[in-house]
């Protein structure tokens, strides 16, 4: 029995009593006594013969709960916890179970229909067995999931709740027996035709699994935040080759990993004409004639379109604030913190501010004294005013945190400014502007690219056209988008990290927290003994990061270090934002 505990990783031996028996089974939620307490747990493994005492000196199961996992998920659970560095079942058991206690499973309904319309290109990749299927950010999914639902009773994994309850609504709008998890879990162990839901839907038990489809697998939604960072993606593939059934993972952008680890005989798509029709309207604003001193986000294409009253805009920014960057008019000097020499920026009260040591001084040049200074990198604060007097109306703005005090609400206005969330907020616009994207695609993180022509994917699907001012208008990145062509971005991709040996090309994990040091040590002096080898760097900022040949050894590696119980570390496998 694995006990429903954080932090505890045995498992206990119980007895099944006289009246359960025969209805406890492998996945069972059970109740038991464990150190002078009722706690929960799962049904691992059930034996006859005890396994170091007695039988008559084992504690009986107090109490059957309900149903749990099968002992399918419980096997891909074990391998879960070696592929994260888990250490324990529990995190997946949890994901796998139902909220509440699920007494009895009701009988499947699954419709003798063969519903249309249908995907050839879907139909064939699974004929094929499985693969990636690259569609265009505007592209109807429907006829996709319906062509898997042609094959068998499918299992289909979503980023966002919004999107898993609307494909919900028109699968059953077409005849589909739908159970959209969490909260029909039970009906998606009975049987339908579509276990459908987020992330954990990766988890819920699918009766007759004949298929399964991931939806826009580039997404970072689809990858757990906390530890252990499983990605469903992986734990679907893995599961279709357990049970033998094909898989479709489908994106816009689908990303290295997925061409080279899934797509077995290549990426399938449509036709290049009409793959770039399903893109939106990519405008660029190239910058680098530009004075930098004199540089300004409000290029005369952004004022033309903020002008146009008749066009929503939505002017995305990942710079909060009113000011990250400076620089003085006078002496040209960047302002930086006189106690830890950090870049700072200005705050509401216009005093400048170290964000990395909280240090504030007045707005003065330590170098000549003056108090004007160019706003390199203004924050959304800041952009509103300078966009407002430039559209000639209301600008609104929104941050991840929630609308601006000032100005007006967000869903109301013609313009809006912000960061990501507005992607994410805001169902429709006629453009979404970039204003300084280079931050994205140059970012210091190794899936930088990908993760900028992510955002260009969701955009399109916000709005016909979308405006990217750049000082880089040939990168990898803008000419993919521009051309509705990913392959651009996956070959640029590919040879830079397989120089690297970085994901797929190799395994990568990140180690943090008061404790992660003696962890790296650990496996730094590991080399000389018959454990996994490992190579493992500090990246300064008291993080260390732990490469190996693939995922398997770096998985073997982190399991047979040792971790003392108390020991605080977090231990993230394929970290995304690295």
């Amino acid at each position: 029995m694995q006990p429903d505990v954080t932090g505890l990783d045995k498992r206990f031996d119980y007895l099944v009593p006289d009246e359960l028996v025969g209805r406890v089974d492998i996945g069972a939620r059970v109740r038991v006594e464990l150190h002078g307490r009722r706690v929960g747990g799962w049904v691992v493994e059930l034996t006859d013969a005890p396994a170091a005492v007695e039988a008559a000196a084992l504690k009986p199961i107090a109490k059957l709960t309900g149903h749990g996992p099968s002992g399918e998920l419980i096997g891909l659970a074990d391998w879960a916890a070696t592929r994260w560095a888990a250490r324990r079942m529990r995190p997946f058991l949890v994901a796998a179970s139902p909220p509440r206690a699920v007494t009895a499973i009701p009988a499947a309904r699954r419709t003798a229909v063969a519903p249309g319309p249908s995907s050839p290109a879907t139909t064939g990749l699974l004929a094929a067995g499985g693969g990636v299927l690259r569609l265009p950010p505007r592209t109807d999914l429907l006829p996709m999931l319906l062509s898997a639902v042609r094959h068998g009773p499918t299992l289909v994994v979503v980023p966002g709740h919004e999107q898993a309850a609307l494909l919900a609504i028109r699968l059953r709008r077409a005849n589909v027996s739908v159970a959209a998890v969490p909260a029909d879990w039970a009906a998606a162990a009975g049987g339908v035709d579509v276990v459908i839901g987020t992330r954990s839907a990766a988890w819920a038990p699918c009766a007759g699994m004949a298929c399964a489809v991931v939806v826009d697998e580039h997404d970072e939604a689809l990858q757990e935040e906390r530890t252990p960072t499983w990605h469903a993606r992986d734990v679907v593939v893995e599961r279709c080759r357990r049970a033998g059934v094909p898989y479709v993972l489908a994106s816009p952008a689908p990303t290295l990993v997925a061409v080279e680890e899934y797509a077995g005989d290549g990426v399938v798509h449509p036709p290049p004409r009409r793959e770039r029709a399903g893109w939106p309207v990519v405008t660029v604003v190239d910058r680098r004639d530009e004075d930098p001193w004199t540089r300004s986000l409000m290029t005369s294409q952004l004022i033309e379109r903020i002008r146009d009253r008749e066009r929503r805009v939505l002017c995305v920014t990942n710079i909060t604030g009113r000011a990250r960057v400076l620089a003085c008019r006078t002496c040209r000097a960047l302002v930086r913190c006189e106690s830890c020499d950090a870049a700072v920026g200005l705050d509401d009260a216009s005093q400048l501010v170290c964000r990395r040591c909280g240090a504030e001084r007045p707005a003065v040049c330590q170098v000549c004294g003056a108090g004007a200074f160019a706003n390199l990198r203004p924050g959304v604060a800041r952009l509103r005013e300078e966009l407002a007097a430039a559209a000639a109306r209301p600008v609104a703005a929104l941050t991840g945190a929630g609308a601006a005090a000032e100005g007006p609400d967000p869903d109301d206005a013609g313009v809006v400014v912000g960061t990501e969330a507005l992607l994410h907020r805001m169902p429709t616009a006629d453009v979404v502007a970039f204003l300084e994207f280079d931050s994205e695609m140059l970012a210091p993180r190794f899936r930088a690219a990908e993760q900028a022509l992510a955002l260009i994917v969701r955009a399109g699907r916000i709005a016909p056209e979308v405006l990217l001012q750049t000082f880089v208008p040939d990168h990898p990145v803008v000419r993919a988008a521009r051309r509705g062509d990913p392959t651009i971005v996956v070959d640029a991709e590919r040879a830079r990290r397989r120089q690297l040996h970085l994901p797929p090309y190799g395994a990568l994990a990140l180690l943090a927290g008061p404790d992660a040091g003696d962890l790296a040590a650990q496996l730094s002096g590991a080399a000389g003994d018959d454990r996994p080898r490992v190579e493992v760097g500090a990246t300064g900022d008291g993080r260390h990061l732990v490469r190996a040949d693939d995922w398997s050894t770096l998985g073997a590696a982190l399991a047979a270090a040792d971790r003392p119980p108390g020991s605080r570390i977090r231990v993230e496998v394929d970290p995304p934002r690295i």
